[in-house]
């Protein structure tokens, strides 16, 4: 078991490492209702051969305790508007409720139907290598966005609209490690 566990770490240090497309995007936490005050930023890594995507969230200052967060796509026009949910329904895998402030790091697995909404699958294709390709675009040119709902706000207290991000060289090593420890925890646990 342990061969097997360190076989699957080395296969992902390898492709996170050596891979060319490891997309990167970040986004600040604000506001999306008047009487919301909730803050917070958010930093997505999402690695194209594995098909992980790495959340990166804090938080602070809800009105209400946090509920569900999950991402949503794709609305008409950029940094504007409101869609279905995208990614994970009806929250992100372990996302921690009942916080006014709080971190969210973990790994969805984007190769799993069970981490896709089923009306954003159907109305893209109907497949994942249909709706990946869509997802990724909208989170390029801002037509997506990153949503934490609350007590108060249980429709959406804060989100984030998503802005390509260039990391710096030394940067590269720390997502692909973080995003090895991330899923190796996720499989053992």
């Amino acid at each position: 078991m342990k061969l097997r566990l360190l076989c699957l770490l080395a296969g992902l240090l390898t492709s996170t490492l050596t891979s060319a497309a490891t997309l990167r995007w970040d986004g600040v936490l604000a506001p999306e209702v008047p009487l919301a005050t909730g803050t917070g930023r958010v930093a997505l890594a999402f690695d194209t051969s594995t098909r992980l995507m790495l959340f990166d969230v804090a938080w602070s200052g809800l009105s209400g305790t946090s509920t569900v967060a999950h991402i949503h796509c794709c609305t008409a026009l950029a940094n504007t508007g409101f869609a279905g949910i995208a990614v994970d329904t009806p929250t992100l895998e372990n996302f921690p409720t009942g916080l006014s402030a709080g971190q969210y790091n973990n790994v969805i697995d984007l190769s799993l139907t069970s981490s896709w909404g089923a009306a954003f699958l159907t109305a893209n294709g109907g497949s994942i290598d249909a709706a990946l390709p869509v997802l990724l675009s909208a989170l390029d040119d801002g037509r997506a966005y990153f949503n934490l709902h609350s007590t108060r706000f249980p429709a959406g207290e804060i989100r984030a609209f998503t802005q390509r991000s260039v990391p710096e060289p030394g940067a590269l090593l720390l997502s692909g490690i973080a995003l090895v420890g991330l899923a190796a925890r996720r499989r053992m646990g």
